[in-house]
């Protein structure tokens, strides 16, 4: 004990060491042979509810400046855009227009913090970086192996990203994201880096070097969260992760013990981080596997939707109209109304972070999908009518709770005089602990493909990604996913 103290005490930063080459092992030996039965069908989970993200996200208004930007530089055609068919760019832009896609909507999976002071649903969304990186590199992965990437591979590369940013997230002190960092752009670019260079076959010191990188690339902060930057932050923790992995492989230099030390990301990005908390525990297990994700049923922060289904269920159990409704209070604690900005939403990207907006769709349409989150009908004189009448207010007995579940209570006031509570259910639906059935996750996907795809097109997507495994050809993707079934491009 006495040499372990004067170790600390001549390298007070020893602690902080080994993530970066435990990180590394994972990924040079994650194989598909380590994906459990369990493990496969969550992966598959996960692979469905990205692509159902991705593809309605090709459709928003953001979309338009990314794709005039990204047809404006051109480049070499090494992969195919989302929902586009045959159009290629350079692997790196195509990762940043499927990533910025995917989180376009806010609907893409949450992942669960299990260390102490973690504040349940905030860490990051692990799913779409690394899987827009593999899905931006399978064609020139498949060219450099002189085959296909199969479905196989594709899954396992998918999957060693979504553990290496899981664990990689839940390492760093939750101050980071307190800070203002937005860990899903920042935690997301050592996600696709992982993805990358498992699918590009990296050596241990080129992976080493692409994370090296990634710690140099990732950025995001939350001042621009209801803006169109904020889906770009994830867009670009794809298109970094996929460049660092590319430039591994030619050569490039990074610090190869990137995450660890004095100067190395955790400590300088989210001071007090505990690495021990994850060095051995890569795959071991998978996140995925536990403490969870959380596949949303609105296109929002998670910490909205027990609210949201609070006040759903309540409408529905009482019977309650629209007309209804004289006001609604929300009483939460700050984990809950801290991320929220906007007190009133003007436009659908606002409306993911003000209550007001989404308990004024739930109240109005008895749902919050696709067909809400419009700038339409967050402007119209309904919606914004409604929210002058949606108010939150912290509470100190909720706060006392503690952050470990997601709590709040939901207050109706009706016209005729009546106050009605309802308090959130902690197990909200999409969570580990009540998910999304298949068929449920299904009409997710359905509800994205609306108006892109033909309903006999949406099933073979469903068919097939359920079973992805037994794809010969991964870059099949693309031609499942394509606009109007390849018939007409996307209008923008």
């Amino acid at each position: 004990m006495a040499a372990q103290l004067a170790a600390a005490s001549e390298n007070p930063w020893a602690h902080l060491s080994g993530l970066t080459n435990a990180a590394v092992e994972f990924i040079t030996s994650h194989k598909f042979e380590d994906i459990s039965p369990e493990l496969l069908q969550l992966t598959r989970r996960c692979m469905l509810d990205g692509v159902s993200v991705m593809l309605a996200g090709t459709a928003e208004p953001g979309m338009v400046p990314l794709l005039s930007h990204v047809k404006e530089q051109g480049g070499t055609e090494q992969a195919r855009l989302l929902g586009y068919g045959d159009y290629r760019l350079p692997a790196p832009a195509a990762a940043l227009w499927i990533g910025t896609a995917g989180h376009a909507m806010d609907w893409d999976d949450t992942q669960l913090a299990e260390g102490p002071g973690r504040p349940y649903g905030l860490l990051m969304h692990p799913t779409v970086p690394p899987l827009a990186a593999t899905m931006a590199l399978t064609d020139m992965a498949a060219r450099a192996q002189g085959r296909p990437v199969d479905g196989k591979q594709f899954l396992t590369a998918y999957s060693a990203g979504f553990e290496v940013g899981c664990k990689i997230a839940e390492a760093i002190s939750p101050d980071h994201y307190m800070r203002g960092f937005h860990t899903s752009g920042t935690i997301g670019t050592f996600a696709a880096a992982a993805a990358a260079a498992h699918l590009l076959g990296l050596t241990k010191d080129q992976t080493a070097r692409a994370l090296g990188m990634a710690g140099s690339m990732a950025a995001g902060i939350r001042a621009n969260f209801g803006t169109m930057t904020k889906p770009m932050h994830v867009g670009r923790a794809a298109e970094n992760g996929v460049t660092a992995a590319l430039l591994a492989r030619h050569g490039f230099t990074a610090n190869t013990e990137a995450l660890d030390g004095r100067w190395g990301y955790i400590a300088i990005a989210g001071p007090g981080g505990e690495p021990a908390l994850v060095r051995d525990r890569f795959g071991a297990p998978h996140t995925m596997l536990s403490p969870g994700v959380s596949i949303k049923p609105y296109p929002s922060g998670v910490l909205t939707h027990p609210s949201m289904d609070a006040l759903l269920f309540l409408m529905r159990d009482e019977g309650l109209k629209a007309e209804d409704v004289e006001s609604v209070r929300l009483r939460a604690g700050s984990n809950v109304l801290g991320p929220i900005r906007f007190r009133i939403a003007k436009t659908e990207l606002e409306g993911k972070f003000s209550f007001a907006f989404l308990l004024s769709a739930i109240i109005l349409r008895g749902a919050a999908g696709k067909q809400e989150f419009t700038d339409a009908f967050v402007a119209s004189p309904e919606c914004q009518d409604m929210q002058q009448r949606v108010e939150t207010m912290f509470d100190p007995e909720i706060e006392a709770m503690g952050w470990d579940r997601i709590r709040s209570c939901v207050e109706v006031t009706t016209r005729d005089g009546r106050v009605l509570t309802r308090w959130a259910d902690e197990n909200y639906r999409g969570s580990p602990h009540n998910p999304l059935s298949d068929e449920e996750l299904g009409g997710k996907f359905k509800n994205c493909a609306a108006g892109l795809l033909s309903e006999e097109r949406q099933q073979e997507v469903l068919n097939r990604v359920f079973a992805f495994e037994q794809e010969a050809d991964a870059a099949s993707i693309f031609d499942l996913l394509r606009w109007n079934d390849g018939t007409a491009t996307p209008s923008h």
